[in-house]
């Protein structure tokens, strides 16, 4: 049973990745469809949220851009708890921070154990056109993700490709859930309920 029109739905997505990534570039093109390379580091997370529409309800999707930096990770476990979703980037062009993915994952798993999982190669753009070599294989990638169940996508921040595939894969991900647990919830409810009492009415002379 789907829930009522225009009513809304709101849930929490972080975005996680080792410094230069690109994960701000991710995070302004999801929300404002816009494009630079001009960032300032992250030292504290930064917070965006879209608005969309699923099925004639209006989901509120609230984005937390994370700190990539080492010196400070420490401070991400803030914004990990009460996440429906993360995006685990990684430059395709730079091996080293796909290795990090893994910690990124295991930090996640402590904090929040049933956050859904989006892997997300970055830069596509400088692979296409031919300004970097690729760095990880796409192949290995793919199988990481399914051993792990998660989904995985490559994007260009700078292009928009992917992007908006990215954004709406989790948000029918997470509306298919959260209608599915409803539906669930009014089955309990009904089959929970006490049956109605049906008097017999007898007549005397």
């Amino acid at each position: 049973m789907a829930s009522a029109m225009n009513s809304k739905v709101q849930f929490k997505v972080v975005i996680l990745g080792t410094e230069g990534v690109g994960k701000t570039c991710l995070l302004n093109r999801i929300v404002y469809d816009k494009f630079t390379d001009k960032y300032q580091m992250t030292v504290t997370g930064v917070y965006r949220a879209k608005f969309c529409s699923y099925n004639g309800e209006t989901v509120q999707v609230g984005i937390w851009d994370t700190v990539g930096t080492e010196r400070y990770r420490s401070m991400n476990q803030l914004f990990y708890r009460g996440a429906k979703a993360a995006i685990v980037c990684y430059d395709i062009c730079d091996s080293r921070t796909w290795q990090d993915s893994k910690y990124w994952l295991s930090q996640l798993r402590l904090h929040e154990e049933d956050c859904k999982i989006y892997l997300c190669g970055t830069k596509k753009d400088l692979v296409k056109d031919g300004n970097r070599p690729r760095d990880i294989d796409f192949e290995v990638t793919t199988k990481h993700a399914a051993g792990i169940q998660a989904k995985i996508i490559e994007v260009s921040s700078k292009t928009g490709e992917n992007v908006n595939v990215l954004f709406k894969m989790i948000v029918d991900d997470y509306m298919d859930s959260h209608n599915s647990r409803e539906e669930m919830s009014v089955e309990e409810n009904i089959r929970l309920s006490p049956k109605p009492l049906h008097r017999r009415l007898f007549c005397c002379s």
